[in-house]
């Protein structure tokens, strides 16, 4: 068993201690660690304007570590805890400070994805290489963006034109016949843009349990983005992202679609006056095939509108959105579709070194009723180099469509559930200097009338029921150093989650998650290294099938050999770890096993970039 005590635990420490250590010796001379974030505060602030916890991976990042899929970006970042019935394509859930599968809001330009009838976001169908830059905001955020955002926000950005013409084609192939292609195409002439992208990836997989049969992945992914802006500010915009294809699992296998389309149209009103309005579209949709085939097919339709009012340095957001849910498929729905309707509005307040954030948004759901959330942060510059916040918010997670509408055998959907309820109070302290920054969060989010499965012992008949109370506290401690050789990110998180009727841990979580990104530059290649942990987790609310803690170790390197033209070559879990993150049941016996992750793995790829 893996366990994150004394060495790593203090190397984790010592990582996110340095640059307060280094700090000492010399003064705050910019803002490179305070990158510009847009989904924390409705609008562009810098990571210590918003007055939350906020972390940023940025193109350099994702074009260095070259994930696999999406999730590995995601793995052990401050407050994340990924679960995944294996590699390639499978099953993947993201808890976000403690709160369940469903209780993260997942934003691609804007546009929500999920699934309407389990609720849960699409994480194993985004190909990350569509995606320039990923903003995890942490705390409860309902009052600025309604159902769902408990623990908080994940918003991928895609691909951005640069100025001029480019374009690039990039071949990769690796371990378990895996083979991908990627194309693109894009350009900025003075005020118009445009981009079009694809990736076609390939592969037959691992075997997902012990003495099982290697299961395969294919997607293909595209993108395609419009935009121009106007002589007096604002523009206008229109993305099109899409991701098909086929993952196997045991007992059969899955057709899916994620398909996002969004048109933006943004106007500067007066000089004190900006708005916003988009239209968007969200499809998933899924066939499975097997020994229990079916089909779930959901669209989301929203429309919403942003006004930005300005006086001075103070700001005042106001605004309504509309959003239309719509199931179809082969089960039983006593509804197949509902309306949520809100007007939601934010106060940003500076009076010099303080900055003071209001946000109240009223929710009304044709299905389970009105929901009012609210929130408060404040923050406080001691220094020029040192910050302090704090912050309350409430939240609510609402009961999905398999909560409330499915009928099958031995489940029926309950339409009488309330939604969950959140209780959020953090405070946080940042130190940012010119080449480091730290930063350290504690929370607690209490949360009522948890939406639990519950099933009668002699008829096996189950429903959804609101019966559970939970309490989940943490510390997330981040730190990181950019140099013109050497970027380095560390990253500890502790969580400890209670279920308040039964004093058992919240199930999927581990206790204790550890990252450490590093990578050295030179003119011509690079070479890094990622070392990732997760202490042990339980996979049952009884708490009685428990998963050992695991650590991985990757290695990279990459190395531009003519203008234009780079290679790049990575080894995943080094050490070869078997490990596990979640625990299936076999079809025929209901014997438990685990889905096994990803053994040690090999890829390697050319890329070839050109520029007008």
């Amino acid at each position: 068993m893996f366990r994150i005590q004394s060495p790593v635990l203090l190397a984790g420490v010592a990582m996110a201690a340095l640059p307060l250590a280094v700090s000492a010796q010399s003064a705050p001379e910019s803002d490179a660690l305070d990158p510009i974030v847009v989904t924390a505060t409705l609008g562009p602030k810098t990571v210590g304007e918003s007055l939350s916890s906020v972390t940023v991976i940025e193109k350099e990042d994702i074009v260095r570590q070259k994930p696999a899929e999406f999730r590995d970006l995601l793995r052990a970042q401050p407050g994340i805890n990924v679960v995944s019935d294996g590699s390639y394509g499978k099953t993947t859930s993201v808890f976000l400070r403690g709160a369940g599968s469903s209780g993260t809001v997942l934003l691609l330009d804007g546009i929500r994805l999920r699934s309407a009838s389990a609720g849960i976001p699409p994480w194993q169908f985004l190909p990350p290489e569509l995606m320039e830059r990923v903003e995890l905001v942490r705390g409860a955020k309902s009052s600025l963006y309604g159902a769902d955002a408990v623990g908080g926000v994940i918003q991928a950005f895609t691909l951005e034109p640069e100025a001029g013409r480019q374009g690039w084609g990039e071949l990769t192939a690796g371990s378990h016949k895996t083979r991908e292609v990627t194309a693109g195409l894009a350009g900025r002439e003075g005020r118009s843009s445009f981009l079009a992208s694809g990736v076609y990836s390939d592969t037959d997989g691992t075997n997902l349990r012990d003495g099982g049969e290697d299961k395969g992945f294919r997607n293909t992914g595209g993108l395609a983005k419009l935009s121009h802006s106007f002589d007096q500010g604002g523009g206008a915009g229109l993305t099109v992202f899409q991701s098909e294809g086929n993952t196997e699992f045991e007992g059969g296998d899955t057709d899916f679609l994620i398909r996002a389309m969004g048109l933006h149209l943004e106007a500067v009103a007066s000089d004190y006056w900006r708005t916003r309005i988009q239209f968007s579209e969200a499809r998933d949709e899924q066939d499975t095939f097997g020994a229990n085939p079916s089909t779930f097919d959901t669209l989301s339709r929203s429309a919403r509108w942003e006004n930005t009012l300005t006086a001075g340095v103070h700001e005042l957001v106001l605004g309504t959105e509309v959003m239309i849910d719509e199931v179809d498929g082969t089960s039983n729905f006593t509804e197949d579709s509902r309306t949520n309707s809100a007007v939601f509005g934010q106060g940003r307040l500076n009076f010099d070194a303080t900055d003071l954030m209001l946000s109240l948004r009223l929710d009304d759901n044709e299905a389970y009723g009105k929901e009012e959330t609210g929130g408060v942060a404040l923050g406080h510059q001691l220094d020029r180099a040192h910050r302090f916040r704090l912050s309350y918010a409430t939240s609510f997670r609402a009961p999905t469509f398999n909560d409330l509408y499915l009928t099958v055998p031995f489940y029926t959907g309950n339409p009488d559930l309330d939604a969950e309820e959140g209780q959020m109070v953090e405070a946080g302290f940042s130190g940012r200097y010119d080449r480091w920054f730290w930063d350290i969060a504690i929370y607690q989010n209490d949360v009522k009338d948890l939406i639990t499965y519950v099933s009668d012992p002699v008829t096996f008949e189950g429903t959804m029921e609101n019966v559970e109370t939970a309490r989940i506290r943490g510390v997330e401690v981040s730190s990181g150093i950019e140099t013109a050789d050497w970027n380095l990110a560390a990253a500890l998180t502790y969580a400890d989650t209670e279920n308040r009727d039964t004093g058992a841990r919240l199930p999927r979580r581990a206790e204790k998650n550890v990252r450490l990104d590093i990578d050295r530059l030179f003119s011509q290649w690079s070479v890094g290294a990622s070392f990732i942990a997760e202490s042990d987790r339980y996979n049952d609310a009884a708490n009685t099938s428990l998963l050992p803690g695991y650590g991985t170790v990757d290695l990279r390197a990459a190395w531009n050999f003519q203008p234009g033209w780079s290679a790049s070559f990575k080894v995943d879990n080094v050490l070869d770890r078997r490990y596990a993150t979640s625990i299936g049941y076999d079809s025929a016996t209901f014997a438990p096993f685990d889905y096994l992750a990803a053994g040690r793995t090999f890829m390697a790829s050319v890329r070839y970039d050109f520029q007008q």
